[in-house]
């Protein structure tokens, strides 16, 4: 269970946030706050890289 979190590869102004599994709900404020540090170019509070969309391709 390794949620997908970051910007699509191939789809500019997309942004991924899903793969949670059955833990969305509780995940769910974590993905949101780090997504947006994301979006808005803030030093994210945790490394993003295990989840990024681009590891499938």
């Amino acid at each position: 269970m390794r949620p997908v979190i970051g910007p699509a590869p191939r789809h500019r102004g997309l942004w991924f946030a899903f793969g949670h599994n059955h833990h969305g709900l509780t995940l769910g404020p974590v993905t949101g706050r780090l997504l947006a540090e994301m979006m808005t170019g803030e030093t994210p509070f945790t490394d993003a890289h295990p989840y990024r969309p681009s590891r499938f391709a």
